[in-house]
């Protein structure tokens, strides 16, 4: 199906300036090439670095700015050269919508480390110059070779937040090799948290939480957890010392790294994927005296997304998320604040 529109207009959510309120606006997307897709935005998770780049926190803001990178939708249109997908297909874009295709880390599937720079769905200027929109909106166009198909095993709203929080989680887990005989630890028991929680119990390793408080325990045993431990207690460290050979910190807050640190095992591997505003700190000696390594892992690359959302749906990984209406994301912006979600929220697009 081909499209034929001379320009395509479609409502948006849009924050005008750092941390004003959303307004609800009208946008325009681009026409569609012959290897573009539009999307029907059904459902569109909200992350905590929608936040961040709302409020301009990390001051690389372009405004007026449309967030959203967990886009979920249905396939309205397509161009001439399409041959993936089909008017009506279930689908889903995630954090980035262009690359160059070409250098090294392209040709290999980690499109997010692309030399030439990686294009992000909003925030960013695609290789025209224009500035990007993200997914709280209606519509999108998007190259399809940048769209992955939701599996028939996964619902809609549910798969939304699996385009960043669980490729997040899954591509760090499996390329620091979690599995049979591994012992993972997960730091925080938030959107990223309880989803890594899931990836790691299903990839087979002996899964230990680590939360400041023991409100979630029995969460977190639910969703495949075998060990919850309180990091308010200083008991913890003591008990843990030198226990575990991954440690995956999902929390968007300054730690105190040389006490995780002291959690791992000789060659364990501390790997953050949450954004804590701040830079942390940390004495080399956690580092040397058992050979141990600080890392960070950023989203995957389009086949790992393809093959996280195949996973989840053959493993029953789903997130618990909260529904909310377009007219609420300025609240659910101060309740992710709070820690006041369970734990991902979503936004019902036909609300806009």
């Amino acid at each position: 199906m081909c499209n034929n529109h001379k320009s395509i207009l479609t409502r948006a959510l849009s924050v005008p300036s750092a941390k004003s309120p959303f307004e609800q606006t009208t946008i325009e997307r681009r026409d569609l090439r012959p290897n573009d897709i539009l999307i029907d935005i059904k459902f569109c998770g909200i992350c905590h670095s929608d936040i961040h780049n709302a409020h301009n926190d990390f001051g690389n803001g372009i405004f007026p700015m449309v967030p959203g990178h967990e886009i979920v939708g249905v396939v309205e249109a397509v161009g001439t050269e399409v041959t993936k997908f089909a008017f009506g297909d279930r689908v889903g874009v995630g954090c980035f919508v262009d690359s160059c295709g070409e250098c090294e880390y392209c040709l290999r599937g980690d499109e997010q480390f692309c030399t030439k720079g990686v294009v992000v769905v909003y925030n960013s200027l695609d290789y025209d110059g224009n500035l990007t929109y993200g997914g709280f909106s209606k519509k999108i166009v998007v190259k399809e070779d940048f769209v992955v198909r939701i599996p028939d095993g996964l619902d809609m709203d549910v798969a939304s937040p699996l385009l960043c929080a669980g490729i997040t989680t899954y591509s760090a887990l499996k390329h620091w090799n979690a599995g049979p005989g591994k012992k993972v630890a997960i730091v925080g028991m938030g959107g990223l948290g309880h989803l890594a929680i899931q990836f790691a119990h299903a990839m087979g390793a002996e899964v230990t939480v680590l939360s400041r408080s023991m409100n979630k325990k029995s969460e977190a045993l639910g969703f495949g957890a075998d060990h919850y431990f309180a990091t308010s207690d200083p008991a913890t460290f003591t008990a843990l010392a030198g226990r575990f050979d991954l440690i995956l910190n999902t929390v968007s807050a300054n730690l105190d790294v040389d006490a995780y640190l002291s959690m791992l095992r000789v060659d364990g591997t501390l790997v953050n994927v949450g954004l804590p505003n701040e830079p942390d700190k940390y004495n080399v000696f956690s580092l040397v005296m058992s050979r141990r390594s600080i890392a960070g892992s950023l989203v995957g690359g389009i086949r790992e997304t393809q093959e996280m959302l195949d996973f989840a749906a053959q493993h029953g990984i789903a997130p618990k998320i909260e529904v909310i209406r377009a007219d609420q994301v300025d609240e659910a912006f101060e309740r992710v604040l709070r820690s006041d979600v369970r734990y991902r929220f979503v936004i019902d697009m036909s609300t806009l």
